[in-house]
């Protein structure tokens, strides 16, 4: 067995050098490296039994706890020591144990004071985390159990990260892993970037799939391809390539894509999967919307290309129906357009001084009257409300014009900066032009910070109907200055991503991201000291009555699952719509033995984390809601 398994990975490469050879040119190299039925043959029946693939003929046989939970850390069906070794050496090397990044701020082998100080100075920013196989980029979903700190007295442990990881360089280390997790029954995440607001790449006692490392770039000068009139340019991503990475390559080709405004988010990963909003999405739609072909391991084990002529109805799913849920992604083949001139404009005006606090509120009202005629132009905004101490600062960073000039920009303000100014809002905006999208976006918007700790997030898909009538625009408005004055954030976009410019396509993109024209959050904070039943009631408190009164005022609408409230009452409606029925009819023909989960995806409402403190999230083990 040992010299089987030491040559397992060898063994794939070779079979699918040969194998594959008719596909190679639309693979990259990773992806050519396959496990395939065959490799299998040559091992005995312990390892195959660790790495077989699924037969649909097979009952839902993973090991279960007496509470029929995924197997944990503890469980007499843990998999042995040996078992993971084995993990290890088929990956060729590729499995990582999981050691949160703080620990050096903490008593034991791993303490390093310098090293502590060095990652403290660094935490809040994105780059830091990149090339960490665990971190989540939204620790309160973690549990905060190994936070950096200057008390090494204190105790660090895994609480919600991953106890192993796959650090995936290849197909088969991915098709290996979710052999691994269904043959075991240990619970199998999924991460590529750590930026998902509602901590689905964490998991206590998982093994992680981890998607960083699948980099490849392909340039498509002229894309043709079966069951698709797009004969423009295309990328062919790997889906660990990030934003900053994509925008700068597109811009060395003279052209542009659609993607996110935070530089570091992995687009080509939950991003695009969960339908993904850009400052483009006002003239090209959504990011799913630009999706043309995917290649994806399913839970089977089995790697498969998803298109418009090839597994249909699983491509429509995985353009806007989320991630962690009908496999792992490991490229995406997107459109790509020619690059555009673009105006931006950043201005920000407080409350004090000759702004009072109704000047300040009619001037926000006033801006509401634009939406329609705003996205209807194909701007974007993104825009902030920042309540303190009694006091309101707005601040947009930036307002978007695509292929506006300076003069076009400011003739489409001037109307409500007439407004403010009669208003007695006196600012002083910073208007640019550009004269392509990359430099537009790597000047104008903020590095957006990571790693907040105490703090909840909800969002909401305002439609346009909300903005036609008056009566209805006033309560809307009503509903987001009550949640200011209560002392919530406010996070908005101006926006308008329809059907109708995203090309018509039919794909599993929220319905309600086709009538917005403002995608707005909401976050709570609490103390940091806060005791869990104080962070339950602040969070209680925020779904269910501030967040309420949006839904109140929105009733149909939803909100966007990639930037959302874990504890959103009725998710299935709010982040997935009518699409829902289909979506779930789905994952429960591919994914009978239910590989994966991840907190609101599709088929999660029969499963739950049992935490210690009762508190939404990844630290605890998963298990089926009784019936």
């Amino acid at each position: 067995m040992g010299l089987m398994l030491r040559d397992l990975f060898l063994i794939a490469t070779s079979f699918t050098a040969t194998a594959l050879a008719s596909r190679a040119p639309d693979y990259f190299d990773f992806e050519t490296v396959q496990l395939l039925p065959a490799d299998l043959k040559r091992l005995d029946s312990d390892a195959t039994a660790l790495f077989a693939f699924d037969s649909k003929t097979q009952q839902d046989h993973f090991p279960r706890s007496p509470s029929h939970c995924k197997v944990f850390p503890g469980d007499r069906a843990w998999p042995s020591k040996a078992d993971w070794g084995l993990l290890n050496r088929a990956t060729g090397g590729a499995l990582v144990k999981g050691v949160p990044r703080a620990s050096s701020c903490y008593n034991g082998p791993l303490y390093d004071a310098s090293d502590c100080e060095y990652l403290t100075s660094r935490w809040t920013d994105s780059y830091f985390h990149l090339d960490d196989p665990i971190e989540m980029l939204s620790p309160v979903y973690q549990g905060l159990t190994c936070q950096p700190t200057t008390q090494p007295n204190e105790t660090c442990t895994m609480g919600g990260y991953p106890d192993y990881v796959i650090n995936a360089t290849n197909v088969a280390q991915i098709q290996l892993g979710i052999n691994f997790a269904r043959n075991t029954g240990v619970r199998l995440v999924v991460k590529n970037t750590g930026h998902d607001f509602s901590g689905k790449s964490g998991g206590a006692g998982a093994l992680s799939i981890w998607t960083h490392n699948l980099k490849g770039v392909k340039y498509i000068e002229n894309y043709d391809a079966p069951g698709t009139d797009w004969t423009g340019a295309a990328f062919k991503l790997g889906s660990g390539v990030q934003a900053y990475e994509i925008y700068q390559v597109a811009q060395d080709h003279g052209l542009m894509v659609v993607g996110g405004e935070g530089q570091t988010v992995g687009v080509m990963g939950g991003y695009v999967l969960g339908g993904g909003h850009s400052p483009l999405s006002s003239i090209h739609g959504m990011a799913a919307d630009q999706v043309l072909s995917m290649e994806v391991v399913t839970p089977d084990g089995r790697f498969v290309t998803a298109s418009f002529v090839e597994n249909e109805e699983l491509f429509w799913a995985l353009r806007g129906g989320g991630g962690s849920t009908f496999g792992v992604v490991t490229s995406v083949t997107i459109k790509a357009h020619p690059t555009i001139p673009v105006t931006t404009s950043t201005f920000s005006f407080s409350t004090g001084g000759n702004i009072t606090y109704d000047s300040f509120w009619a001037g926000f009202r006033a801006y509401l009257d634009y939406f329609i005629p705003h996205s209807d132009a194909g701007i974007y905004s993104y825009f902030f409300i920042l309540p303190s101490n009694g006091q309101f600062t707005f601040l947009m960073q930036p307002v978007v014009f695509p292929n506006k000039t300076l003069e076009e920009a400011n003739a489409l303000l001037a109307p409500w900066f007439e407004q403010l100014n009669d208003l007695g809002i006196t600012f002083t905006p910073e208007t640019k032009y550009f004269d392509n999208f990359y430099d537009a976006w790597l000047e104008s918007f903020p590095l957006e910070a990571v790693e907040k700790t105490h703090v909840a997030t909800g969002s909401r898909l305002f439609p346009r109907e909300n903005f036609q009538d008056k009566a209805l625009l006033d309560q809307t408005f009503d509903a987001i200055k009550e949640s200011s004055d209560a002392g919530l954030i406010l996070i908005a976009f101006n926006m308008a991503p329809t059907l109708e410019r995203g090309g018509n396509p039919d794909n599993a993109v929220n319905p309600a991201w086709r009538k917005a024209v403002m995608h707005a959050l909401s976050s709570v904070n609490w103390a940091e000291d806060a005791t869990t039943d104080e962070i339950m009631a602040a969070r209680h408190e925020f779904t269910y009555k501030h967040m309420q009164r949006w839904r109140d005022v929105s009733p149909g609408a939803g909100a966007y699952l990639g930037e959302s409230d874990r504890m959103e009452p009725d998710f299935q409606q709010a982040f997935y719509g009518s699409n829902y029925p289909r979506l779930l009819a789905l994952k429960k023909r591919i994914d009978p033995r239910n590989v994966f989960y991840a907190a609101t995806a599709v088929g999660s409402e029969h499963w739950t984390v049992v935490t210690e403190d009762g508190l939404p999230t990844e630290n605890g083990r998963l298990c089926r809601v009784p019936h």
